[in-house]
């Protein structure tokens, strides 16, 4: 792909992105600048941007720890954050463990996991959204993983029970009443299920956490993303289900994050 070098152009797309209300306009700008092939394309892609699109859907691609992650129109965008669960978990994967990225999206957990835990690791995912599911797919293929449609648990083999060391459950945390509230391009343009976590944020993360001592090894760990707000609450669910849970953050991406361990 070409990249457009003009002063002037690139000028022009970062005016018209602020104009459209983008906090980001340069670094968009030189996203879209590098991503368009045609100028036909890079005018097509800063309209769609101007008009409310995810940047990431309109250039098809997030990046995410260092990688280029395909993520479809519809999919949810891995976010900055997340990449703490990602190195957390990765910190913890012994060479050869069995790994599972459940509420897997793109994929994003996964692959960065992979990359960054040093040493070959026995790598599974799952999601309900069949795009998901194929972004996935896409995006995992140089990893030997394998990727599952369904829900939850029920989508990994039954094989798995009781052999899953580490267990990455990036589960929608949204109460249902703050999805209104999301910026336009995650409220408008990524699958409802991918957000909303219930009344008070935390329904898919208590299914989650009740079936998971049937599915981890012994020491194995559960490790999911909350909000601060949320933490103290998140905690007391993965501990009602007789997990030792802890809680870590990290404020330079402002990410909470909970790792849950089974006896």
């Amino acid at each position: 792909m070409p990249v457009f070098t003009s002063d002037a152009l690139r000028s022009s797309v970062v005016s018209r992105l602020r104009a459209a209300g983008c906090v980001f306009a340069e670094e968009e700008a030189r996203i879209l600048l590098t991503a368009a092939g045609t100028p036909a394309e890079l005018a097509a892609m800063v309209l769609a941007r101007a008009a409310g699109r995810p940047l990431e859907h309109v250039v098809g691609w997030a990046e995410f720890a260092g990688l280029r992650i395909a993520v479809d129109p519809g999919v949810f965008v891995p976010r900055r954050r997340s990449e703490f669960l990602a190195a957390e978990a990765a910190r913890i994967a012994r060479p050869g463990a069995v790994v599972v990225d459940l509420c897997c999206g793109s994929g994003a957990l996964g692959a960065a996991v992979a990359a960054g835990a040093g040493h070959p690791v026995d790598l599974y995912a799952a999601d309900l959204d069949p795009a998901a599911v194929r972004c996935a797919r896409r995006n995992l293929a140089g990893t030997a993983a394998r990727v599952f449609e369904g829900d939850l648990f029920a989508a990994l083999p039954e094989e798995l029970r009781g052999r899953v060391e580490v267990l990455i459950a990036n589960v929608p945390y949204v109460p249902s009443g703050d999805i209104e509230l999301l910026p336009p391009e995650a409220r408008l343009h990524e699958a409802r299920p991918a957000l909303d976590g219930g009344a008070d944020g935390l329904d898919v993360l208590r299914r989650v956490t009740a079936a998971a001592p049937g599915w981890l090894a012994a020491g194995g760990a559960l490790l999911f993303e909350t909000s601060e707000r949320q933490a103290a609450d998140a905690l007391a669910v993965a501990r009602a289900a007789g997990l030792a849970a802890e809680v870590r953050r990290e404020e330079e991406l402002d990410a909470t994050v909970v790792t849950a361990r089974q006896s």
